[in-house]
């Protein structure tokens, strides 16, 4: 069977509007339960009916039991990120910034289990980090809006040469390989952090346990390492494509992008607000400066034709 086919079949299997839809209620019900199995399990230490050697504060506060569903329904938006990118670059890349700005919405749940309400607010790390996500979570949002109004403004009609449709259909091709070999890559993580994760809650002292420290970052961490060699791949794809100066720099950008968001996991405090912060900003600056190019060549084509 051709190699194409099969990548194909593989493609519908598994990232198919049905499939999306199917994995969807599957999140939301291990979201539900997972919520809820939290919760015991704070009920049940709280009762000392479990025993554990200096639990973190994740298993102390119920209202951090909101941190664990909402974790795997960042791993549907990391599928759905997956989804879009044979559909729209630019989809695609605001999929990554809703993904980061969740990120810090999921640590805003945290964050409040460790909150100490005094009066020196700004002289306690944990209510200190507060302080920068709920500030950083809402510049986020209105960033993202400003990026959905960017990608959604389109000002020249696509060529309909035989050449353009084939390097089109090429460069989504070379999408759909790329997003099909993801899925499985993004299966792998997830169940390797979620087993990692929970020996580090039940076993915190042994060597290979993931320190609570950066639990913000597990998955995420290893996944985005993994989107920007995807993102290079598909920068040099992009070459068959089009060659369009404007167009290179947007697609370079957004790498850049997606760089500096990989980068503020390896720190913390405000630094890492400020690098994702920069990172959203950047790739917005990048498509608006895009998008100017689009117009300035679209108000010269239509000269040429008149």
């Amino acid at each position: 069977m051709d190699i194409s086919k099969i990548l194909e079949k593989l493609y519908q299997k598994l990232l198919s509007k049905k499939t999306k839809e199917k994995s969807e209620r599957v999140i939301l019900w291990i979201a539900l339960g997972s919520f809820i199995i939290h919760l015991l399990i704070i009920g049940l230490i709280h009762f000392n009916f479990i025993t554990l050697h200096e639990p973190s504060n994740l298993l102390k506060n119920p209202i951090a039991a909101i941190y664990t569903p909402f974790s795997f329904i960042l791993v549907y938006e990391v599928y759905l990120l997956i989804y879009y990118l044979p559909k729209s670059t630019s989809t695609y890349i605001s999929k990554q910034y809703e993904i980061i700005a969740l990120i810090i919405i999921r640590r805003l749940f945290k964050d409040l289990s460790d909150l100490s309400l005094s009066s020196n607010w700004f002289n306690i790390k944990n209510d200190l980090q507060f302080t920068y996500d709920i500030i950083a979570s809402v510049f986020l949002f209105y960033l993202i809006y400003l990026f959905r109004v960017q990608r959604t403004r389109v000002y020249r009609t696509i060529e309909n040469s035989k050449s353009h449709s084939s390097s089109i259909s090429k460069f989504i091709n070379a999408k759909k390989w790329i997003a099909t070999a993801l899925v499985p890559i993004l299966l792998i993580i997830a169940i390797y952090s979620f087993l990692t994760w929970s020996i580090g809650i039940f076993q915190p002292l042994e060597t290979n346990a993931i320190s609570f420290k950066n639990i913000n970052n597990i998955f995420f961490e290893q996944f985005f390492n993994i989107l920007i060699i995807a993102d290079v791949i598909l920068l040099l794809f992009s070459f068959f494509h089009t060659d369009e100066f404007h167009k290179v720099i947007r697609n370079s950008g957004f790498i850049i992008s997606t760089i500096l968001i990989r980068i503020s996991f390896s720190v913390s405090g405000i630094i890492n607000n400020i690098l994702i912060v920069s990172a959203i900003l950047f790739g917005l600056s990048i498509l608006f400066i895009h998008n100017k190019f689009e117009k300035k060549l679209a108000e010269e084509s239509n000269e040429i034709e008149e």
